[in-house]
Protein backbone atom coordinates (compact mmCIF):
# COMPACT_ATOMS: atom_id res chain seq x y z
CA UNK A 1 0.00 0.00 0.00
CA UNK A 2 1.24 3.54 -1.14
CA UNK A 3 1.12 5.69 2.38
CA UNK A 4 0.71 9.00 0.95
CA UNK A 5 -2.29 10.78 1.28
CA UNK A 6 -3.85 7.82 3.25
CA UNK A 7 -5.78 8.46 6.07
CA UNK A 8 -4.37 6.45 9.20
CA UNK A 9 -5.91 5.85 12.54
CA UNK A 10 -3.14 5.01 14.74
CA UNK A 11 -4.19 3.25 17.78
CA UNK A 12 -3.05 3.66 21.06
CA UNK A 13 -0.84 7.21 21.99
CA UNK A 14 2.02 5.06 24.00
CA UNK A 15 5.13 4.30 22.79
CA UNK A 16 4.44 2.16 19.61
CA UNK A 17 1.61 4.50 19.05
CA UNK A 18 4.07 7.68 18.95
CA UNK A 19 6.28 5.84 17.17
CA UNK A 20 3.87 4.52 14.44
CA UNK A 21 2.37 8.02 13.87
CA UNK A 22 6.39 9.68 13.51
CA UNK A 23 6.90 7.08 10.77
CA UNK A 24 3.59 8.22 9.22
CA UNK A 25 4.13 11.52 9.16
CA UNK A 26 7.34 11.30 7.40
CA UNK A 27 5.69 9.26 4.73
CA UNK A 28 3.10 11.93 4.06
CA UNK A 29 0.02 9.79 5.56
CA UNK A 30 -2.83 11.68 7.18
CA UNK A 31 -2.58 10.71 10.81
CA UNK A 32 -5.54 10.60 13.19
CA UNK A 33 -4.36 9.28 17.01
CA UNK A 34 -6.90 7.16 18.96
CA UNK A 35 -7.04 6.29 22.54
CA UNK A 36 -10.04 4.60 24.44
CA UNK A 37 -8.84 6.83 27.38
CA UNK A 38 -11.07 10.06 28.12
CA UNK A 39 -9.00 11.26 30.72
CA UNK A 40 -6.04 11.85 28.40
CA UNK A 41 -5.36 14.92 27.23
CA UNK A 42 -5.06 15.40 23.32
CA UNK A 43 -2.58 18.13 23.67
CA UNK A 44 -0.12 16.29 25.74
CA UNK A 45 -0.31 13.37 22.96
CA UNK A 46 0.21 15.80 20.22
CA UNK A 47 3.40 17.04 22.49
CA UNK A 48 4.53 13.69 22.27
CA UNK A 49 5.30 14.07 18.17
CA UNK A 50 8.16 14.97 16.53
CA UNK A 51 5.83 16.92 14.02
CA UNK A 52 1.99 17.17 15.17
CA UNK A 53 0.92 19.57 11.97
CA UNK A 54 -2.71 18.48 10.83
CA UNK A 55 -2.75 15.50 13.30
CA UNK A 56 -5.99 14.63 14.71
CA UNK A 57 -6.80 13.03 17.88
CA UNK A 58 -9.94 11.02 19.19
CA UNK A 59 -10.63 10.09 22.76
CA UNK A 60 -13.22 7.93 24.04
CA UNK A 61 -16.29 6.14 21.79
CA UNK A 62 -14.81 5.76 17.95
CA UNK A 63 -18.05 5.47 15.89
CA UNK A 64 -18.58 3.46 12.84
CA UNK A 65 -19.25 6.87 10.66
CA UNK A 66 -15.22 8.13 11.87
CA UNK A 67 -13.81 4.22 11.45
CA UNK A 68 -15.27 4.19 7.76
CA UNK A 69 -13.09 7.56 6.68
CA UNK A 70 -9.93 5.37 7.10
CA UNK A 71 -7.55 3.70 4.80
CA UNK A 72 -5.84 1.42 7.26
CA UNK A 73 -5.12 1.45 11.06
CA UNK A 74 -2.28 0.79 12.64
CA UNK A 75 -2.83 -1.10 15.62
CA UNK A 76 -0.71 -0.65 18.77
CA UNK A 77 0.56 -4.37 20.39
CA UNK A 78 -0.47 -3.56 23.85
CA UNK A 79 -4.81 -3.88 22.24
CA UNK A 80 -5.98 -6.85 22.07
CA UNK A 81 -6.90 -7.78 18.21
CA UNK A 82 -9.89 -8.80 19.18
CA UNK A 83 -10.96 -5.43 21.44
CA UNK A 84 -14.59 -4.44 20.51
CA UNK A 85 -13.14 -1.18 18.65
CA UNK A 86 -10.91 -3.32 16.63
CA UNK A 87 -13.52 -5.75 15.79
CA UNK A 88 -15.61 -2.70 14.34
CA UNK A 89 -12.62 -1.44 12.53
CA UNK A 90 -12.41 -4.80 10.96
CA UNK A 91 -15.81 -5.05 10.40
CA UNK A 92 -16.09 -2.21 7.95
CA UNK A 93 -13.07 -3.77 5.55
CA UNK A 94 -10.35 -1.45 7.34
CA UNK A 95 -7.28 -2.97 7.01
CA UNK A 96 -5.24 -3.54 10.26
CA UNK A 97 -1.23 -3.23 10.58
CA UNK A 98 0.75 -3.16 13.64
CA UNK A 99 3.71 -0.93 14.66
CA UNK A 100 6.12 -3.86 12.70
CA UNK A 101 4.65 -4.12 9.75
CA UNK A 102 4.60 -0.75 9.23
CA UNK A 103 8.30 -0.58 10.22
CA UNK A 104 8.69 -3.34 7.42
CA UNK A 105 6.81 -1.93 4.45
CA UNK A 106 9.22 1.57 4.72
CA UNK A 107 12.41 -0.05 5.74
CA UNK A 108 15.15 -0.66 3.58
CA UNK A 109 18.01 -3.51 4.34
CA UNK A 110 18.45 -6.71 5.48
CA UNK A 111 16.75 -7.76 8.80
CA UNK A 112 16.79 -10.67 11.24
CA UNK A 113 14.03 -11.15 13.13
CA UNK A 114 13.62 -12.40 16.86
CA UNK A 115 10.92 -14.16 18.73
CA UNK A 116 10.64 -16.55 21.62
CA UNK A 117 9.31 -16.55 25.15
CA UNK A 118 12.58 -16.33 26.96
CA UNK A 119 15.89 -15.29 26.08
CA UNK A 120 14.47 -12.39 22.96
CA UNK A 121 16.05 -9.76 24.24
CA UNK A 122 19.30 -11.49 25.51
CA UNK A 123 19.92 -13.00 21.95
CA UNK A 124 18.63 -9.61 20.11
CA UNK A 125 21.48 -7.41 22.13
CA UNK A 126 24.02 -10.09 21.37
CA UNK A 127 23.62 -10.65 17.56
CA UNK A 128 23.07 -6.90 17.50
CA UNK A 129 26.67 -6.57 18.86
CA UNK A 130 28.03 -9.09 16.80
CA UNK A 131 26.48 -7.89 13.36
CA UNK A 132 27.80 -4.18 14.53
CA UNK A 133 31.63 -6.14 15.12
CA UNK A 134 31.37 -6.47 11.51
CA UNK A 135 28.40 -4.17 9.37
CA UNK A 136 28.53 -0.48 9.16
CA UNK A 137 25.36 0.18 9.73
CA UNK A 138 22.99 -1.85 12.27
CA UNK A 139 19.76 -0.89 14.40
CA UNK A 140 18.58 -3.15 16.87
CA UNK A 141 14.95 -2.43 17.39
CA UNK A 142 11.84 -3.84 18.75
CA UNK A 143 10.56 -4.94 21.73
CA UNK A 144 13.71 -4.26 23.32
CA UNK A 145 13.01 -0.31 23.40
CA UNK A 146 13.41 1.29 20.60
CA UNK A 147 10.71 1.30 18.36
CA UNK A 148 11.01 0.13 14.73
CA UNK A 149 9.49 2.58 13.10
CA UNK A 150 12.07 4.88 14.67
CA UNK A 151 14.82 3.56 12.51
CA UNK A 152 12.78 2.67 9.65
CA UNK A 153 12.56 6.11 7.59
CA UNK A 154 16.65 6.51 7.19
CA UNK A 155 17.47 2.67 6.84
CA UNK A 156 18.99 2.22 3.36
CA UNK A 157 19.87 -1.12 1.14
CA UNK A 158 22.98 -1.46 3.56
CA UNK A 159 21.05 -1.40 6.85
CA UNK A 160 21.09 -4.24 9.04
CA UNK A 161 18.46 -4.38 11.48
CA UNK A 162 17.68 -6.60 13.99
CA UNK A 163 14.39 -7.20 15.83
CA UNK A 164 12.92 -8.48 18.93
CA UNK A 165 9.25 -9.37 18.14
CA UNK A 166 6.87 -10.47 20.30
CA UNK A 167 4.23 -12.31 19.74
CA UNK A 168 1.41 -9.58 20.09
CA UNK A 169 3.39 -7.48 17.45
CA UNK A 170 3.13 -10.59 14.96
CA UNK A 171 -0.78 -10.78 15.25
CA UNK A 172 -0.85 -7.92 13.22
CA UNK A 173 1.61 -8.91 10.27
CA UNK A 174 1.05 -9.44 6.79
CA UNK A 175 4.23 -9.08 4.16
CA UNK A 176 6.67 -8.84 7.09
CA UNK A 177 10.34 -11.20 5.95
CA UNK A 178 12.55 -11.29 7.88
CA UNK A 179 16.38 -12.57 5.92
CA UNK A 180 16.70 -14.79 8.75
CA UNK A 181 14.09 -15.59 11.56
CA UNK A 182 14.67 -17.38 14.65
CA UNK A 183 12.48 -18.67 17.62
CA UNK A 184 14.40 -19.37 20.49
CA UNK A 185 10.99 -21.27 22.82
CA UNK A 186 7.97 -22.19 23.15
CA UNK A 187 6.02 -22.28 26.65
CA UNK A 188 3.26 -21.04 28.34
CA UNK A 189 2.59 -17.39 28.27
CA UNK A 190 0.48 -15.02 27.45
CA UNK A 191 -2.47 -17.51 28.07
CA UNK A 192 -4.91 -14.22 29.01
CA UNK A 193 -4.17 -12.65 25.40
CA UNK A 194 -3.99 -15.74 23.06
CA UNK A 195 -6.08 -18.03 25.44
CA UNK A 196 -4.64 -21.43 24.14
CA UNK A 197 -0.86 -22.70 23.15
CA UNK A 198 -2.32 -23.61 19.54
CA UNK A 199 -3.19 -20.16 19.44
CA UNK A 200 -0.01 -18.71 20.98
CA UNK A 201 2.52 -21.08 18.97
CA UNK A 202 0.99 -20.13 15.85
CA UNK A 203 1.19 -16.72 16.23
CA UNK A 204 5.12 -16.81 17.16
CA UNK A 205 5.68 -19.34 14.17
CA UNK A 206 4.23 -16.52 12.10
CA UNK A 207 7.43 -15.05 11.93
CA UNK A 208 8.58 -17.46 9.20
CA UNK A 209 5.07 -17.44 7.18
CA UNK A 210 6.05 -14.81 4.10
CA UNK A 211 9.70 -16.38 4.32
CA UNK A 212 11.02 -18.72 1.30
CA UNK A 213 12.86 -22.22 0.84
CA UNK A 214 16.02 -20.03 0.89
CA UNK A 215 15.83 -18.14 4.13
CA UNK A 216 17.04 -19.54 7.01
CA UNK A 217 14.64 -20.17 10.37
CA UNK A 218 16.83 -20.54 13.77
CA UNK A 219 15.31 -23.13 15.98
CA UNK A 220 15.80 -25.00 19.66
CA UNK A 221 16.11 -28.65 18.97
CA UNK A 222 15.43 -28.94 22.34
CA UNK A 223 11.78 -27.44 22.59
CA UNK A 224 9.00 -30.23 21.59
CA UNK A 225 6.74 -27.68 20.27
CA UNK A 226 9.52 -26.67 17.81
CA UNK A 227 10.26 -30.13 16.88
CA UNK A 228 6.46 -31.09 16.38
CA UNK A 229 6.38 -27.96 14.15
CA UNK A 230 8.81 -27.95 12.02
CA UNK A 231 7.74 -29.97 9.23
CA UNK A 232 4.86 -27.12 8.43
CA UNK A 233 7.62 -24.68 7.95
CA UNK A 234 8.53 -24.31 3.92
CA UNK A 235 12.19 -22.31 4.84
CA UNK A 236 15.55 -23.74 5.71
CA UNK A 237 15.52 -24.96 9.19
CA UNK A 238 19.02 -24.64 10.92
CA UNK A 239 18.44 -26.35 14.83
CA UNK A 240 20.81 -25.38 17.87
CA UNK A 241 21.08 -27.65 20.65
CA UNK A 242 22.46 -27.55 23.99
CA UNK A 243 21.94 -31.15 24.61
CA UNK A 244 22.36 -33.42 21.60
CA UNK A 245 25.37 -33.01 19.24
CA UNK A 246 23.70 -32.09 15.53
CA UNK A 247 24.52 -33.46 12.15
CA UNK A 248 23.71 -29.60 10.56
CA UNK A 249 23.25 -27.17 13.36
CA UNK A 250 24.67 -25.45 15.68
CA UNK A 251 25.32 -27.79 19.29
CA UNK A 252 27.20 -28.15 22.06
CA UNK A 253 30.03 -30.48 22.40
CA UNK A 254 31.93 -30.34 25.92
CA UNK A 255 32.77 -26.60 26.19
CA UNK A 256 32.74 -26.04 22.87
CA UNK A 257 29.84 -24.46 20.72
CA UNK A 258 29.89 -26.45 17.58
CA UNK A 259 28.33 -25.41 14.06
CA UNK A 260 27.77 -28.16 11.37
CA UNK A 261 27.36 -27.01 7.38
CA UNK A 262 27.37 -29.38 4.90
CA UNK A 263 29.33 -32.17 6.42
CA UNK A 264 31.66 -30.29 8.19
CA UNK A 265 32.37 -29.44 11.53
CA UNK A 266 33.91 -25.98 13.30
CA UNK A 267 34.34 -24.40 16.65
CA UNK A 268 32.95 -20.89 16.90
CA UNK A 269 33.59 -20.18 20.47
CA UNK A 270 33.67 -22.45 24.35
CA UNK A 271 31.56 -21.62 26.91
CA UNK A 272 34.73 -19.98 28.84
CA UNK A 273 34.56 -17.52 26.12
CA UNK A 274 31.59 -15.71 27.72
CA UNK A 275 30.28 -14.29 31.39
CA UNK A 276 26.62 -15.44 30.88
CA UNK A 277 25.58 -17.52 33.69
CA UNK A 278 23.33 -20.11 33.18
CA UNK A 279 22.58 -23.07 30.04
CA UNK A 280 19.34 -20.91 28.68
CA UNK A 281 22.36 -18.40 27.81
CA UNK A 282 24.62 -20.98 26.38
CA UNK A 283 21.06 -21.39 23.74
CA UNK A 284 20.78 -17.59 23.51
CA UNK A 285 24.81 -17.91 22.20
CA UNK A 286 23.92 -20.67 19.92
CA UNK A 287 21.07 -18.67 18.91
CA UNK A 288 23.17 -15.76 18.41
CA UNK A 289 25.95 -17.71 16.55
CA UNK A 290 23.60 -19.56 14.07
CA UNK A 291 21.74 -16.07 13.44
CA UNK A 292 24.93 -14.40 12.68
CA UNK A 293 26.48 -16.79 10.47
CA UNK A 294 23.68 -16.27 8.40
CA UNK A 295 23.81 -13.62 7.97
CA UNK A 296 27.32 -13.44 6.72
CA UNK A 297 29.13 -12.81 9.26
CA UNK A 298 32.85 -14.76 9.89
CA UNK A 299 33.41 -17.15 12.91
CA UNK A 300 36.05 -14.61 14.07
CA UNK A 301 33.92 -12.26 14.16
CA UNK A 302 31.28 -13.83 16.35
CA UNK A 303 34.02 -15.36 18.64
CA UNK A 304 35.27 -11.72 19.63
CA UNK A 305 31.83 -10.49 20.06
CA UNK A 306 30.37 -13.24 22.45
CA UNK A 307 33.35 -12.49 24.23
CA UNK A 308 32.93 -9.03 25.01
CA UNK A 309 29.30 -8.89 25.26
CA UNK A 310 27.79 -8.34 28.82
CA UNK A 311 24.57 -9.69 30.01
CA UNK A 312 21.49 -7.43 29.55
CA UNK A 313 19.47 -5.69 32.49
CA UNK A 314 17.42 -7.36 34.03
CA UNK A 315 18.03 -10.92 33.27
CA UNK A 316 19.69 -12.67 36.03
CA UNK A 317 21.41 -9.06 36.28
CA UNK A 318 24.52 -9.02 39.41
CA UNK A 319 23.29 -5.73 41.69
CA UNK A 320 25.45 -6.12 44.57
CA UNK A 321 27.45 -8.17 47.49
CA UNK A 322 25.92 -7.26 50.74
CA UNK A 323 27.68 -8.89 53.66
CA UNK A 324 28.08 -12.16 51.84
CA UNK A 325 24.84 -12.08 50.11
CA UNK A 326 25.08 -11.63 46.29
CA UNK A 327 21.51 -9.75 45.19
CA UNK A 328 20.27 -10.36 41.33
CA UNK A 329 18.37 -8.62 39.10
CA UNK A 330 16.00 -10.95 36.71
CA UNK A 331 12.77 -8.84 36.43
CA UNK A 332 12.48 -9.54 32.80
CA UNK A 333 11.75 -13.28 34.09
CA UNK A 334 8.05 -12.51 33.60
CA UNK A 335 6.95 -15.99 33.07
CA UNK A 336 7.54 -19.44 34.89
CA UNK A 337 9.80 -20.52 32.30
CA UNK A 338 11.97 -17.91 32.47
CA UNK A 339 12.04 -17.86 36.50
CA UNK A 340 12.83 -21.90 36.45
CA UNK A 341 16.03 -20.99 34.28
CA UNK A 342 17.28 -18.36 36.43
CA UNK A 343 16.75 -20.01 39.45
CA UNK A 344 18.78 -23.22 37.90
CA UNK A 345 21.41 -20.74 37.73
CA UNK A 346 22.02 -20.05 41.19
CA UNK A 347 24.95 -21.55 42.84
CA UNK A 348 24.09 -20.60 46.12
CA UNK A 349 20.80 -21.28 48.66
CA UNK A 350 18.53 -18.64 47.45
CA UNK A 351 15.74 -16.55 48.68
CA UNK A 352 13.24 -15.87 46.11
CA UNK A 353 11.13 -12.99 45.13
CA UNK A 354 7.80 -13.79 42.91
CA UNK A 355 4.34 -13.12 41.95
CA UNK A 356 3.25 -10.19 40.02
CA UNK A 357 0.19 -9.56 37.07
CA UNK A 358 -2.03 -12.85 36.55
CA UNK A 359 -1.36 -13.88 33.09
CA UNK A 360 -3.54 -17.38 33.56
CA UNK A 361 -0.81 -19.74 33.87
CA UNK A 362 -0.20 -22.43 36.28
CA UNK A 363 2.91 -22.51 38.36
CA UNK A 364 3.50 -25.99 38.85
CA UNK A 365 6.50 -27.15 37.15
CA UNK A 366 8.29 -23.75 38.63
CA UNK A 367 6.86 -24.97 41.85
CA UNK A 368 8.84 -27.95 41.46
CA UNK A 369 11.78 -26.15 40.50
CA UNK A 370 12.00 -24.85 44.55
CA UNK A 371 13.17 -27.64 46.37
CA UNK A 372 16.91 -27.89 47.00
CA UNK A 373 17.76 -24.25 45.30
CA UNK A 374 15.29 -21.95 47.08
CA UNK A 375 15.65 -21.90 50.62
CA UNK A 376 12.30 -19.27 51.38
CA UNK A 377 10.01 -17.64 49.13
CA UNK A 378 8.92 -14.09 49.40
CA UNK A 379 5.86 -13.11 47.17
CA UNK A 380 4.07 -10.15 46.91
CA UNK A 381 1.07 -8.94 44.31
CA UNK A 382 -1.78 -10.47 42.64
CA UNK A 383 -0.84 -14.00 42.38
CA UNK A 384 0.94 -14.20 45.65
CA UNK A 385 -2.05 -17.08 46.90
CA UNK A 386 -2.18 -19.01 43.87
CA UNK A 387 2.02 -19.25 44.10
CA UNK A 388 1.88 -19.92 47.64
CA UNK A 389 -1.44 -22.85 47.03
CA UNK A 390 1.43 -24.52 44.76
CA UNK A 391 4.72 -24.16 46.12
CA UNK A 392 2.80 -25.93 49.29
CA UNK A 393 1.38 -28.75 47.45
CA UNK A 394 4.82 -29.32 46.25
CA UNK A 395 5.96 -29.89 49.82
CA UNK A 396 7.40 -25.88 50.15
CA UNK A 397 6.09 -24.20 52.99
CA UNK A 398 8.57 -21.50 53.94
CA UNK A 399 6.77 -18.63 52.48
CA UNK A 400 6.52 -14.75 53.31
CA UNK A 401 3.64 -12.41 52.02
CA UNK A 402 4.19 -8.83 51.48
CA UNK A 403 2.59 -6.18 50.05
CA UNK A 404 5.59 -4.25 48.13
CA UNK A 405 9.07 -4.39 46.82
CA UNK A 406 10.39 -2.46 49.84
CA UNK A 407 9.07 -5.02 52.15
CA UNK A 408 9.67 -8.22 50.43
CA UNK A 409 13.63 -6.65 50.01
CA UNK A 410 13.39 -5.94 53.68
CA UNK A 411 12.09 -9.74 54.40
CA UNK A 412 15.12 -11.09 52.03
CA UNK A 413 17.92 -9.02 54.04
CA UNK A 414 16.30 -11.22 57.16
CA UNK A 415 16.07 -13.84 55.69
CA UNK A 416 19.77 -14.35 53.43
CA UNK A 417 22.40 -15.71 55.63
CA UNK A 418 26.25 -15.23 54.75
CA UNK A 419 26.27 -17.59 51.50
CA UNK A 420 22.83 -16.72 50.26
CA UNK A 421 21.88 -15.11 47.08
CA UNK A 422 18.56 -13.37 46.94
CA UNK A 423 17.12 -13.31 43.11
CA UNK A 424 13.96 -10.94 42.36
CA UNK A 425 12.95 -13.51 39.48
CA UNK A 426 8.39 -12.57 39.63
CA UNK A 427 7.44 -15.61 37.05
CA UNK A 428 4.67 -12.70 36.04
CA UNK A 429 4.22 -9.62 34.03
CA UNK A 430 4.63 -6.67 36.12
CA UNK A 431 1.64 -4.58 35.28
CA UNK A 432 -0.70 -5.11 38.49
CA UNK A 433 1.98 -2.83 40.84
CA UNK A 434 4.59 -1.66 38.29
CA UNK A 435 4.90 0.14 35.05
CA UNK A 436 7.17 -2.28 33.34
CA UNK A 437 9.27 -4.73 34.40
CA UNK A 438 12.32 -2.10 33.98
CA UNK A 439 10.69 -0.06 36.36
CA UNK A 440 10.40 -2.89 38.74
CA UNK A 441 14.07 -4.10 38.11
CA UNK A 442 15.33 -0.50 39.03
CA UNK A 443 13.34 -0.22 41.97
CA UNK A 444 14.83 -3.09 42.84
CA UNK A 445 18.35 -2.28 42.34
CA UNK A 446 17.27 1.23 43.86
CA UNK A 447 16.43 -0.52 47.25
CA UNK A 448 19.03 -2.90 46.83
CA UNK A 449 21.78 -0.20 47.44
CA UNK A 450 20.02 1.33 50.15
CA UNK A 451 20.52 -2.09 52.61
CA UNK A 452 24.34 -0.80 52.44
Amino acid sequence: MELKNKKVLVAGSGKSGIGAANLLKKVGAVVTIYDGNVKLNKEDILAKLDNKENVDVILGELKEDVIKQFDLMILSPGIAIDAPFVNDVRDNNVPIWGEVELAYVVGKGRLAAITGTNGKTTTTALVGEILAAYYKDVNVVGNIGTPYTLTAFDSTEDTVTVAEISSFQLETIHTFKPDVSAVLNITPDHLNRHYTMECYTNVKMSIAMNQDENQPIILNYEDEILREYAPKLKNKIVWFSSKNKLEEGVYLDGKNIMYAENGEKRVITTTEDTTLVGIHNVENIMAAIGISVNMGVPDAVIKEAIKKFKAVAHRIEYVDTIDDVIYYNDSKGTNTDASIKAIQAMTRPTVLIAGGYDKKVTFDEWAKELEGKVKCLVLLGETSNQIADTAKKYGFENIIFTKSLKEAIDECKKNAQQGDAVLLSPACASWDMFDSYEQRGDMFKDYVKKLK
